[in-house]
């Protein structure tokens, strides 16, 4: 194979591989911050149940 074809072959693979691996980080930057909100309103949810007194544990 020439080694120009060889080289602009190269370069078209590598700016593939590039756009491939933006989306994949932009997809994955989404999740992230989806799963983080949706870990943390867990965790307060959790918390609020743990700080609440149950009815039948009440003082007279």
């Amino acid at each position: 194979m020439h080694p120009d074809i060889h080289l602009r072959l190269t370069e078209i693979r590598g700016a593939e591989l590039r756009e491939h691996a933006d989306r994949w980080r932009a997809t994955r930057d989404r999740r992230t911050t989806v799963s983080w909100r949706v870990g943390w309103t867990l965790v307060e949810l959790g918390l609020r149940l743990v700080h609440r007194t149950p009815p039948h544990i009440q003082q007279i």
